[in-house]
C-alpha cells in the first residue's frame, strides 16, 4: 500500500482537528503506558484532563516526556491475498513535555478547548470541580504525520 509521509503543518493540524481520540505514551519505569485521552489542541500544544490521583498523574511527575498519536479516517482494505490487505489511515504522532496545570485560569482555558472540540460550545466549570480535576497541558517538540492508502 502506498505510504506519504506528512510535514506540512496545516495538513497535521487538520488531522489533529478530526481526530477523536488521543492516544498518550507515558513512561512507566521500563514499561510504556498508553491510555487513550479526549484532547483540546491550540498551537503547537495539547490539552487534556483526567483524575487527580491515579497512574497517569504519576508517571507525569516522574517523568513528563510523553509521546502521542491520533488518526481519521481508519478503513480496512480488503484483497484477494492475505499479504495485500492493510489499513488505510492518517495519522499523527508526536513528543514533548507535559505540564500539570495549577491554575484556575490556566485549568479553565485549557477545559474550554476541550469542551468546545467535543461540545461544540465552552461550558462553566464552579471552582470546586477545577480544584479536583487534572488539567495537563503538553508542549509539542516534533510532530510528524503519515497517511497509507
Amino acid at each position: 500500500m502506498p505510504r506519504r509521509k506528512i510535514t506540512d503543518i496545516e495538513e497535521i493540524e487538520g488531522i489533529i482537528n478530526k481526530a477523536t481520540v488521543c492516544h498518550l505514551g507515558l513512561v512507566d519505569g521500563d514499561e510504556p503506558y498508553v491510555v487513550p485521552v479526549s484532547f483540546g489542541y491550540e498551537r503547537s500544544t495539547l490539552y487534556f484532563h483526567g483524575n487527580l490521583k491515579g497512574r497517569k498523574v504519576e508517571l507525569i511527575e516522574k517523568n513528563n516526556r510523553i509521546c502521542f498519536a491520533m488518526e481519521i479516517g481508519v478503513e480496512v482494505k480488503k484483497a484477494e491475498e492475505a499479504c495485500d490487505w492493510g489499513i488505510k489511515y492518517m495519522s499523527v504522532i508526536g513528543v514533548g513535555r507535559a505540564y500539570i496545570l495549577e491554575n484556575d485560569e490556566q485549568k479553565s482555558y485549557a477545559l474550554d478547548l476541550i469542551t468546545k472540540r467535543y461540545a461544540g460550545d465552552e461550558l462553566s466549570f464552579p471552582k470546586s470541580e477545577l480544584d479536583k480535576t487534572l488539567v495537563v497541558k503538553v508542549d509539542i517538540e516534533n510532530i510528524t504525520g503519515k497517511q497509507l492508502y
